[in-house]
């Protein structure tokens, strides 16, 4: 029998791909059991997509994505996203933990495109295009609502 997969950002996993070159590194029993259970694939959308770390910050300003310093950035997040998609549907992917407020893996809230850290009720790229799959998306402030979800989805397969 197949293992369900779960998609989740791989700065979340401590790998350095935060435009800044950090992670951010989410310690938490839930992660932890997942990956022991070889459920999570690791993908950063936007090197996925083609931009380096570190690069500049992005924000999205409509249905595009500009950096602080006015490059236009879009095809590589949407190429970043199509990848996604791409190895959420090869791997069995049925729910997503994306970093939250992410120009790509923002879940419900991302930046405003002013770059004042103000926060727009919107969906980044990636976890828009993986709800398109119909795929569960939540960012790591929403643990507790994937791991309910989760649960449902376990009680159902059986």
């Amino acid at each position: 029998m197949k293992v369900a997969k779960i998609l989740v950002s791989a700065c979340l996993m401590g790998e350095k791909v935060r435009y800044d070159g950090n992670d951010n590194l989410l310690q938490h029993p839930l992660m932890q059991r997942w990956q022991q259970e070889q459920r999570l694939l690791m993908i950063c959308p936007e090197v996925a997509g083609g931009l380096s770390v570190p690069r500049a910050p992005a924000e999205q300003i409509g249905t595009r994505i500009i950096t602080c310093d006015g490059a236009d950035v879009t095809t590589a997040f949407q190429r970043g996203a199509w990848r996604a998609q791409q190895l959420a549907q090869q791997q069995g992917v049925v729910m997503a933990i994306l970093k939250a407020r992410s120009p790509s893996c923002g879940v419900g809230q991302i930046y405003d495109g002013s770059f004042s850290r103000r926060l727009i009720a919107d969906d980044g790229v990636t976890a828009a295009a993986l709800r398109q799959l119909g795929i569960a998306v939540f960012s790591e402030l929403q643990l507790d609502a994937a791991a309910a979800w989760w649960q449902r989805q376990s009680l159902v397969a059986q």
